[in-house]
């Protein structure tokens, strides 16, 4: 139980903090602002709880851990419905902080294609880079994660990779490679952010699944 606790509060400080910046304070951090309040997040989160849960804090990446073989069926239902639950809580929490500002019309970091994108980025677009970066930052994971030797480094690469993915991703799609953190904004905010959330969950998971099976044939032993 402690882990799937771990998961909750994992994500729901990822949305608060990492979608919260781009709701609140998106104008004045820019991109590079909120691509680091993203990481970052992960970096607190992954020193904190990542002893206890592993700090998946995000669907894919527990998809990842489940066809590696280093979790259980069980455990990755449960992780994901923290995961949700957080998301939603963040959300939620986010959104009753708006409601008591002057701000209107944030969008709580939904992410988005087509007008929704800041470049315009059309649909088949944004499903390939939302599966090439989730599989880049799922790779990263797995990679950092094998050897016990990189633990005390692992939550700060992990961080800084999700910064950069964010860096280059955030004008195109807003950057989910995260199902749960791209569900809750959208159904808060609805409308077409809703209507297109579709492709941050399926996408995202694609990349996760191309990544474990990409790392189990770049590890295994000839």
């Amino acid at each position: 139980m402690k882990k799937y606790v771990c998961e909750f509060i994992g994500t729901f400080v990822l949305v608060l903090l990492g979608c919260g910046s781009a709701a609140i304070a998106g104008g004045t951090l820019g991109t590079l602002g909120i691509a680091f309040a993203f990481g970052l997040a992960i970096v607190a989160m992954a020193y904190s709880i990542g002893r206890i849960s592993g700090c998946h804090v995000n669907p894919a990446v527990s998809l990842a851990m489940l066809i590696s073989k280093k979790m259980t069926v069980k455990d990755f239902c449960w992780y994901v419905v923290a995961q949700v639950l957080g998301a939603f809580a963040g959300a939620g929490v986010l959104q009753l902080i708006i409601n008591s500002t002057d701000l209107v019309g944030t969008g709580l970091g939904a992410n988005g294609f087509g007008e929704l994108s800041a470049v315009g980025l059309g649909l088949g677009g944004a499903l390939l880079v939302e599966i090439i970066a989730t599989c880049i930052f799922v790779l990263a994971i797995l990679g950092v994660t094998h050897d016990e030797k990189y633990e005390g480094v692992a939550g700060l690469v992990i961080g800084l990779v999700l910064t950069l993915i964010h860096i280059v991703v955030i004008p195109l799609t807003g950057t989910s490679v995260n199902p749960a953190r791209s569900l809750a904004p959208a159904v808060f905010v609805g409308g077409e952010a809703l209507s297109q959330v579709w492709l941050f969950i399926v996408a995202p998971l694609i990349g996760a699944a191309i990544a474990a099976y990409l790392w189990k044939f770049l590890a295994k032993e000839d």
